[in-house]
């Protein structure tokens, strides 16, 4: 299909006066189009037309929307490699990550589909009328979870498919009925416009009204500020920086009308190397570290960016083949210049912190953009009296933290801010301690990972990608799997509703037909 540069607003294609291009970061190469600048005028069009769409996609019935989801999938799978070419062109992502990446969107919107039709994310619950109860009689109650409205979502740089315009985000407010006004990231128009080509068709094929989908692109953070303001919209879902995040934050809660931003933005996710693991497998578990600090150029808001270790024969062993390791990686192109830019700057400041060592560097590399792996060494107590130590960089760039002993590892843990992962490599011999740090654990971070590593998330029933603050800023909620739809939904209780006025699934012959929990007890079907 062709890329025209167009805003789609609802089943408008809108061209503006001001324009904005996208670069090939590998290149530098400006890549055509121009690409039309949403403003002021696009935002409240795109806002209302969701509102005026909201009644009518929130109601329809869970099959409905989940063959709605089933079609966006198999238009997305129609775009072919173009799809897949283009964005390879914006991001400098590897056409082979690209191509499982679109089939993780394409899966999740499916697993969003099987969702909806298993009908269980309706929350029902009914708690039958009592009237002889003693001393008062009971109300018949009933209640379930609907639609919050119109969400926005902002695409994320470092996954152009997946946590972008028919990311996550997109696809756990569709399912939940909430029509979607995308914010595209300025760094993949393109790839963003043929995903929405996608979305727009499933949308006709399945007779949906017109607001149920909007993508605006624009480089300009104001009309970020403008989609959070607007009285239309209800949630917003955002993968980015911390910055970036608190200030969709501020404005979100600055309204008349506060609404919940739900932003994924900052994690150094630690891993602690316990005794007996490194004592038994110190080698292994340093390789296995540098592919995963080095996998994507270390662009996953999961990289191991923080290791914990005790001081020991061991940790030199790991030291040593880490080290070995990251020096023989070679840089490979980062997303943007602005992010390669940020991860320099990010690396030379933690390398001036005082107590840091530098255990090795990624090979040189002349190429334009490319970020040049980072592993460094510090004493546990320069952590505990510099915060500035614990804070992320974005790439390939990890610090190792030496402690004394376990008393020591506990303090660190507790030093740090809230995370989507901690990791721990442990034996059997390492249960004991290991009971002991997952208190802390549990507070810090939203997975807990052993003998494996961060990077990668799986898309499931039971997978929860949120975390404490910064690592998020609702720790109560995931932005990946089936409970992600949970953020865009809530309840509602009917209180004495005549059969005729109840909604389908809370009537009295239909109930038993859903997952539902009956006077206390849980339930399936009849």
């Amino acid at each position: 299909m062709p890329i025209s540069g167009e805003l789609f607003i609802g089943a408008s294609r809108v061209a503006t006066a001001e324009t904005f291009s996208a670069k090939n970061p590998a290149t530098g190469e400006t890549l055509q189009p121009a690409f039309s600048a949403a403003g002021t005028s696009e935002v409240n069009r795109a806002c209302d037309l969701a509102n005026a769409a909201f009644d009518t996609f929130r109601n329809l019935d869970s099959n409905t929307r989940a063959k709605f989801l089933d079609s966006v999938a198999d238009h997305i799978m129609g775009l072919g490699d173009e799809l897949l070419d283009r964005a390879h062109a914006e991001t400098g992502l590897p056409l082979a990550r690209l191509t499982g990446e679109r089939g993780r969107t394409v899966n999740q919107l499916k697993l969003f589909a099987d969702e909806l039709r298993k009908q269980g994310w309706q929350g029902i619950r009914v708690d039958p009328a009592l009237p002889d109860r003693k001393p008062l009689p009971r109300v018949d109650l009933r209640t379930r979870k609907i639609s919050i409205g119109p969400v926005v979502v902002f695409g994320a740089s470092n996954f152009p498919l997946a946590f972008s315009v028919a990311g996550g985000d997109t696809a756990s407010a569709l399912a939940a009925g909430c029509p979607v006004i995308v914010k595209g990231h300025s760094s993949h128009p393109g790839t963003g416009e043929l995903v929405a080509q996608a979305i727009n068709a499933a949308i006709k094929a399945c007779g949906l009204p017109e607001g149920v989908f909007s993508l605006l692109n624009t480089n300009s953070h104001q009309v970020g500020a403008a989609l959070v303001s607007h009285p239309a919209v209800k949630a917003v879902g955002f993968t980015g920086s911390r910055n970036g995040g608190m200030a969709l934050f501020k404005a979100a809660t600055s309204r008349p009308d506060p609404i919940p931003v739900y932003a994924e933005m900052s994690s150094i996710n630690p891993v602690v190397l316990m005794p007996h693991a490194l004592a038994v497998r110190a080698e292994k578990i340093a390789t296995d570290f540098v592919t995963s600090l080095t996998m994507g150029v270390g662009q996953f808001c999961t990289n191991p960016g923080f290791l914990i270790a005790i001081e020991s024969p061991a940790l030199e062993q790991f030291i040593t083949a880490a080290g070995k390791a990251v020096s023989s990686t070679t840089p490979a192109v980062m997303l943007t210049a602005g992010i390669h830019s940020a991860y320099e700057k990010g690396v030379a400041q933690l390398q001036a912190q005082s107590g840091v060592t530098v255990v090795a560097r990624g090979t040189e590399s002349s190429s334009l953009n490319c970020g040049r792996a980072a592993f460094f060494s510090v004493s546990a107590s320069e952590v505990l009296k510099n915060e500035a130590l614990t804070h992320e960089v974005f790439g390939s760039s990890s610090l190792l933290v030496r402690c004394k002993d376990e008393a020591q590892v506990l303090n660190v843990l507790e030093k740090l801010e809230g995370q989507l992962t901690a990791t721990l490599h442990l034996d059997t011999e390492d249960h004991a301690m290991a009971s002991r740090l997952l208190p802390t654990l549990e507070r810090k971070a939203g997975r807990i990972v052993v003998n494996g590593w961060p990077t990668g998330v799986e898309v499931s029933h039971a997978i929860v990608h949120g975390g404490p603050f910064p690592a998020t800023s609702d720790g109560r909620s995931t932005s990946v799997g089936t409970l992600a739809i949970e953020r865009f939904l809530r309840p509602v209780c009917y209180q004495d509703l005549p059969d005729a006025l109840l909604p389908s699934d809370l009537k009295r012959d239909n109930v038993n037909s859903v997952p539902h929990r009956f006077d206390g007890e849980y339930r399936t079907t009849k």
